[in-house]
Formats: C-alpha cells, structure tokens, sequence
C-alpha cells in the first residue's frame, strides 16, 4: 500500500509510505560496477532485493532501488530551511555483519555523497529500522527528490535484502526525532590523532598464503624488519590484546595506522573495465575477521590453520570494512577509519582482527616492527 498523508501535527508535515501490499510499482533497480545483477519484488507485505554475485570476479559491485517521491511531498515546506526530508526503512538481512546505505538526491545534485548514509546491521534475520534526515538538502519546488536503499560489495554470493516498509518524509528539524539506526557518514575524515585517548600496537601480527596454505612465514623480512606484505597469495593478518579495556564501549570510530615500508601498483584497468570501475583497483581491502581459529600465534599460524578449512565466507567478512590507496612513500602512514560498530566488534571480541589483501595488482610492505600497525580509539565505560 502507498499512502500519502499530510500529517499537521509533530514534526511530520508530509509523508509517503510503502508497504509493499501492491507490489514494487514505482521504484526503479540497478546494479552497477561489476557484474552482479538483482530482481526486486514484493509478496506478502515483503519487499526483496535478491541479488547474485556469483559471477562477479572482483566484488566490486552495488545493487539500489529507487524512487522519485517528490509527487508525494510538500515541496514548498521543503524548500524551507527548517524543514529537511527524512526516509526511513524496515529491514532484514541474512548475511550480517553488512552495511547498507541510503542515499537522497535531487536534479541539483553534485556531491552524490553528501546525503549518503551507511548502517552498520549486525544481526541476521532481525527486522531493523534505520532512518537519515538530510542536513541542508537544496531542492525547489517543481525538483526531483530521489529516495534510494543501496547494497554493495556483500560478497560473491547470492543475498537478499527485506524491507518492511519505506517511508519519506517532510520534518521539521527543530522539533525532529533522532534517527534511528546508526547513520554513518561515507568515506568518513580521518580525525587528528590526538583526539584518541588510547593506542594500541598490533599484539600480534602474521602473512597468511593462499597459494602455501600449510606454510608460516614468520621469517618475512627485509633484513632490516619483520614486514606485513600484501600481493595476490598473500595477505596480513592483525589482532590487538584489548584486557585492558575489558568491558568498555567504543566511543566513536577508531584509526588504524600502517607504515609503508614499499608499495608497487599497476595495470590499466580502466582499459578494461571502464573508468568508474577502473578507478577502483591499484588499492588494498581492509576485511573483519569474524570466525577462524582466534588464538592463533604470529609464530606458528597458517592460513589453514586460521581458517581451520572453513570456507573462506565463513571466517571473514565478505564486505569490506574499507577499500584504500595506500600512502607509497617508505615510511609514509596509511590511516583508515573504521567505523565505532566495527571498532566495538574488536572490543568485544566479536571480530577476532583484521586482514588485508590487495585489490588489483598491487604489491605492498608494511612494517611489522618498530612501527607496526596502531589502533587509535576511545572508550567509554
């Protein structure tokens, strides 16, 4: 059922709803980048993205659905600079930990990030609510207003997304509730490293080798300092002992420090792919460590004996946490955000460290000695 309402109370003054008893009429869906493709269908009050990415080589993809609303609003309160436009969404998903994004855009678009919003969704088969309000949306009446939901880079696999509902609205930011979820901005800034109380030096860190699954390699150096090398075999593995911050809530999203120590990148990719999903390459994957043996030891782990022969989807995360370029200068610092729900999952445990493996052909060193990887963050009580 779509309803469009005027609701002149609260701070609502305009609203269009789906629920999805009529089917998908109205929203349009893509995929995009790799290869992935999607079908979008509703039954039984439910609304499916069901995406396959079984051919997509490099899990590099994005999949949307998308609607103008701009019929259903009040768009001269909107025009208003007290008034911004808020979506909301019911959700459920299968293959969680995962973000998925909204995004609102209009014709005046330029930054096609600035009202793009990730949620972190950690719980599988659990219905989830997660709403954005844009700050400062510039739109006239007689403008398109696009609503999207987007999943990307999930994995290699098949997966669905659920919605419940979609919901936009007109609101009135000065009597406005918080969101709900936990909107987090896209390619976030990394903050100054001075703000972080804590920082923390990889306790332990290890080269796993896909190619010599049953070998260690806690002999690579360069003579001069053990390394963390990233090539196409061969990627880094980190953890952090956190007993000392035993119980404590991530205050916000932590840094993670690496050092170069060589960094070599090539290939026209764009020749090949074009330059939207070119440009993507010549980069290295910053991934979750969600199963696998967690007591492994610098000294002795393999990469068989990390995954302990599970399937590769069944210990780390299939979706990224972060995508980089890599600082190339000897001694340069690559810093990369990660988000405060990841950075609790390393609190708590629930991700057991980080791996990173190249995207593209890319082959990178990182110190793993005197400036071995620093995790920056704050906690709370």
């Amino acid at each position: 059922m779509i309803i469009t309402t005027c609701l002149c109370v609260n701070s609502a003054v305009a609203q269009f709803v789906d629920e999805f008893d009529q089917g998908v009429t109205g929203w349009d869906y893509f995929t995009g980048d790799g290869v992935a493709t999607m079908e979008f269908s509703a039954a039984n009050g439910v609304a499916t993205m069901a995406i396959d990415a079984r051919k997509d080589p490099h899990n590099v993809w994005w999949s949307i659905i998308k609607r103008n609303v701009a019929s259903d609003l009040d768009m001269n309160k909107l025009a208003q600079d007290d008034f911004e436009l808020r979506v909301e969404a019911r959700i459920r998903l299968y293959d969680a930990p995962k973000r998925v994004n909204f995004m609102i855009n209009t014709n005046r678009t330029n930054d096609f990030h600035e009202h793009l919003r990730e949620y972190d969704i950690a719980e599988n088969g659990k219905w989830t609510v997660i709403s954005f309000t844009t700050n400062n949306l510039k739109v006239q009446p007689g403008d398109d207003v696009n609503v999207q939901l987007g999943a990307t880079d999930f994995g290699y696999q098949t997966y669905k997304v659920e919605l419940d509902y979609y919901k936009a609205e007109v609101v009135d930011t000065r009597r406005a509730e918080a969101d709900s979820g936990e909107p987090l901005i896209y390619h976030p800034p990394v903050a100054p490293l001075s703000e972080f109380a804590h920082q923390l030096k990889a306790g332990q860190l290890a080269n796993i080798n896909t190619e010599f699954p049953q070998v260690n390699f806690s002999d690579w150096d360069n003579q001069s300092a053990p390394l963390l090398s990233v090539y196409s075999s061969q990627w880094a593995v980190m953890k952090w002992d956190f007993s000392e911050l035993k119980s404590t809530i991530a205050a916000g999203p932590s840094v993670l420090a690496l050092t170069t120590t060589s960094f070599l990148s090539g290939g026209n990719f764009s020749a090949l792919y074009g330059e939207e999903l070119g440009i993507e390459f010549g980069k290295v994957r910053v991934i979750e460590i969600l199963g696998g043996d967690a007591t492994w030891q610098q000294n002795s782990v393999t990469y068989h004996s990390l995954t302990q022969g599970k399937p590769y989807a069944e210990v780390f995360n299939t979706q990224m946490i972060f995508d980089t370029e890599v600082v190339s200068e000897k001694g340069g610092k690559t810093f990369i955000t990660l988000s405060r729900p990841v950075t609790q999952r390393l609190l708590d445990g629930t991700t057991k460290g980080i791996l990173i493996r190249p995207l593209g052909a890319v082959v990178a060193s990182f110190n793993a000695g005197q400036e071995a990887p620093v995790l920056y963050l704050n906690v709370k009580e």
